[in-house]
């Protein structure tokens, strides 16, 4: 029985869920880093254990984001939401459920041949591992495909927070993961030979899906009292899930083949460029989620609760409204990490069997990646605008673009190009990164220019995006000064004197700019800060 408008469960603004979304993804983003530098001082860069637990890594998750935050997300949450904001709570909870059951299975199933299949697996996405190194990456990818199964089963409880607005716990629910697998490192490094450690550290990262997982579990219980895991085959809400979810399941494993393909390019080069690319992946996907990830995420559910609206004109200006948020903040991460990754990569992972020459590798491929960040960010949001469309099928098309693209440019810039022009070969990785962000930058010109034809112009101004380039680069210039005037700094020294001047003078400059993005953060600082400094002066 659908509830009377006034009776419905009011939505949040999205400014506010899109603040909840980036504050989780922060914190989990955070732990992420901590994790990574407790595990670079115990495994170093150079070494075959390093590259073969990021290569194990990366090969279950793929089940995860596959199945998980993107694919059961675009397909599942537009219908539950939509539901929902019709006040047709019984439903949801059925068309939960019976998602619920049918995700859990295909998982299960998967998880098993996977573990079946790794030495497979390993063949076609590491060939360059042999020996010992590719032994070991079998064994971990066996421990590992079981968590990540629990992953898959954690998504579908975003889906559900999301839905009803509690944004904050899905996002900060991977914390748990990443503290187990810090947990473990911090409790077993100092005493366990790195081989051995890698098997421990496999084991933390499944404990830790459980952790992330069960956390979840009692508040999607109480927000769907109704729940019960039943296959209903027979409801048309199902079957739109299931509809939906393909285009966009094949969509994301695009992206997946995408990935592989670096990792597979990576394994040829010479020790290192596993783990060197897989820390770098770890910096330059933070600008991605924090700025990207986060306005998507909250506008999916407000666009899909609205969906039989003819909201056109409202669907355009809040992509454009997003992409301008997401502009003022990645133009200056991506100047960052072409300017001062050296900076960046030292603060957080110099640390033990981790070098300062390992710093400056990640600062090579960090500037290679600084090519695409601010495409692949707004690409985001686009592809977000399409699924709250219901159209999951053009993002597919130009997503299968990009990975040809990507596996071309790469093998030539990776493989082809460093002995062409005399450098050593390690350093290809850096081309890993740029030609995937040319890639990038073609496949947003085509999301762009296809929904352009549907809603009207979508953008952003070139007067603001060369305004944001000239400040950070400005900006860039002043923290470069600062750099070369403390040279014998620490890592996490130099990174404080660097750094908080860039972000300052960035946003000075673009105050000086009039960039109107610039205001509204300097507002929401005040607006934080005044009832403070309020209160001391009354006190006095």
């Amino acid at each position: 029985m659908t509830r009377p408008a006034a009776e419905r469960p009011r939505v949040a603004g999205t400014g506010r869920s899109a603040a909840l979304v980036a504050l989780g993804i922060f914190c989990s983003q955070i732990a992420g880093l901590v994790r990574q530098r407790v595990f670079a001082y115990y495994f170093g860069l150079q070494s075959d254990a390093a590259d073969a637990f990021m290569a194990a890594f990366r090969i279950p998750n793929a089940l995860q984001n596959l199945f998980g935050e993107g694919a059961l997300s675009a397909s599942f949450i537009p219908v539950y939401a939509a539901l929902l904001a019709r006040g047709e709570r019984e439903e949801a909870s059925r068309v939960a459920g019976a998602v619920a059951v049918l995700v859990g299975l295909v998982t299960a199933v998967l998880v098993l041949v996977g573990v079946l299949t790794t030495p497979l697996l390993i063949a076609a996405i590491a060939p360059g591992f042999v020996g010992a190194k590719r032994d070991l990456t079998i064994s971990l990818v066996r421990i590992l495909f079981p968590g990540a199964g629990l992953l898959v089963l954690s998504a579908w409880c975003l889906g559900i927070l999301n839905s009803h607005q509690r944004f904050l716990l899905s996002y900060t629910a991977p914390v748990l993961w990443n503290v187990a697998m810090i947990a473990t490192l911090v409790a077993f490094g100092a005493q366990t030979a790195l081989p051995r450690l890698a098997w421990m550290l496999a084991w933390g990262s499944v404990v830790g899906s459980a952790l992330q997982f069960g956390v979840q579990l009692p508040v999607v219980r109480r927000l769907a009292p109704d729940l019960k895991l039943v296959l209903d085959r027979s409801s048309e809400n199902v079957r739109t899930v299931v509809r939906n979810f393909m285009p966009v399941f094949v969509s994301r494993g695009v992206v997946q083949i995408s990935a592989y393909i670096d990792a597979l390019l990576a394994s040829l080069l010479p020790t290192g460029a596993v783990t060197g690319l897989a820390n770098a992946q770890l910096l330059y996907t933070l600008p991605v989620s924090l700025f990207g990830m986060s306005i998507a995420a909250a506008e999916l559910p407000a666009l899909s609760g609205d969906a039989g609206l003819a909201a056109t004109d409202a669907l355009r200006q809040r992509l454009n409204a997003g992409l301008r948020q997401i502009a003022f903040f990645v133009v200056p991460s991506a100047v960052a990490f072409l300017a001062l990754g050296d900076v960046v990569a030292a603060a957080l992972l110099q640390t033990g069997r981790f070098t300062h020459e390992d710093a400056v590798y990640v600062w090579a491929i960090l500037a290679g990646s600084a090519v695409g960040l601010l495409a692949s960010t707004m690409g985001r949001l686009y592809s977000s605008t399409y699924y709250a469309l219901r159209d999951t099928r053009t993002p597919l098309r130009y997503a299968a673009l990009r990975v040809g693209l990507t596996t071309v440019l790469g093998y030539f810039c990776a493989i082809l190009l460093p002995p062409m022009i005399g450098i050593p070969s390690r350093w290809g990785t850096a081309g890993l990164t740029a030609s995937a962000g040319i890639a990038g930058w073609i496949e947003f010109a085509l999301l762009r220019r296809t929904l352009n034809r549907r809603l009207g112009p979508t953008g952003l101004p070139a007067s603001l995006l060369a305004r944001l380039w000239l400040c950070a680069l400005a900006a860039a210039g002043l923290a470069w000064a600062i750099k070369l005037s403390v040279p014998s700094a620490s890592p996490v020294i130099l990174a404080v004197l660097v750094l908080g001047p860039y972000a300052v003078a960035f946003l000075g400059a673009t105050l000086l700019s009039r960039v109107p993005e610039a205001q509204t953060v300097l507002s929401q600082l005040q607006r934080r800060l005044g009832p403070r400094w309020g209160r001391g002066e009354s006190d006095a």
